[in-house]
């Protein structure tokens, strides 16, 4: 398969700028970790990492974590130290790899998420996770997928466009960090390549079947998670924050935003919540983890 200079030069590059940001790093003392667990078929695509607090002996309230990378690129391993961050503070987390555009299209990487909820229904309380206090987050094309998983779960008309068994598994929250929502705008748009790589209609128009399989928009409603919102002010999808919040928050979703940061801090960017040596990352995540505590309930 040819892969287009676009994508190349983000795998290069975007690998170079994780590596640095992490350079240094290594696990807590006080977290356990299960590394490059199976969830699925699809080799190293398919694996999973979780992390628990030392010392636990019983299912926690569990964050399922889907990566970033403007679905064409990304691993666990370069959110590993956020995730195990997000641990500290009295979580079981667990960590998804899944299958990138252009070896795999949609909805290929929804239904890995899917698997890996599947696999917390079958064998989380092994691990200490807990399927019916769930957290899904996810950044950037992250929260794309989150939101649109989260969707297929709270809708069985929307469920019902695509062809594999939804995880009986309770989502109590969500957290949509520095995020794109409306899938149906960026096909139509066409002015994001790496969405369209996604799609597949790179050199082709969406027909009706796919839009609406894309328009999780659409299909949204009162039952959709309760949700985290945030971004930065120096994120470049900051414009994404505000109408998802107006929306939901109009459907009845209880929602909070939260914009760190300013335009004279470029460093509080677009997924900064990741790096785990900035002040506003701390203050973000604890935020948001208190958020989830008022769903999933303290330990």
């Amino acid at each position: 398969m040819e892969i287009s200079k676009t994508i190349q030069d983000i795998r290069t590059n975007w690998a170079i700028g994780d590596a640095k940001r992490d350079a240094g790093l290594s696990t807590p003392d006080d977290i356990i970790r299960f590394d490059n667990i199976s969830y699925g078929v699809n080799g190293v695509d398919n694996l999973l990492d979780i992390y628990v607090p030392k010392g636990t002996n019983k299912p926690l309230p569990t964050i399922v974590n889907t990566h970033g990378g403007g679905w064409v690129y990304g691993n666990k391993e370069v959110y590993q130290y956020y995730c195990m961050g997000l641990a500290q503070r009295g979580y079981t987390v667990v960590n998804i790899n899944y299958r990138v555009a252009p070896e795999t299209r949609f909805p290929g990487a929804v239904e890995d998420i899917n698997n890996a909820l599947k696999f917390i229904e079958k064998h989380g309380s092994e691990y200490f996770a807990d399927k019916d206090r769930l957290v899904l987050v996810g950044d950037s094309a992250g929260g794309q997928l989150v939101s649109h998983f989260a969707t297929i779960l709270t809708n069985e008309a929307f469920a019902k466009l695509f062809d594999f068994e939804v995880a009986k598994v309770t989502v109590k929250a969500i957290g949509l960090n520095c995020g794109t929502y409306d899938g149906r705008a960026m096909a139509l748009n066409r002015n994001d390549e790496v969405f369209l790589e996604y799609i597949d209609c790179v050199d082709k128009i969406p027909d009706d079947a796919l839009l609406e399989r894309i328009d999780a928009l659409k299909y949204m409603n009162g039952s959709f998670p309760p949700s985290y919102i945030m971004s930065s002010q120096c994120d470049f999808l900051l414009g994404c924050a505000q109408p998802m919040y107006d929306y939901l928050t109009e459907l009845g979703v209880p929602c909070e935003i939260k914009i760190y940061g300013d335009k004279k801090r470029p460093e509080i960017g677009h997924v900064f919540h990741v790096d785990c040596r900035l002040k506003e990352a701390k203050i973000c995540n604890d935020n948001e983890c208190e958020f989830f505590k008022r769903f999933v309930g303290e330990e």
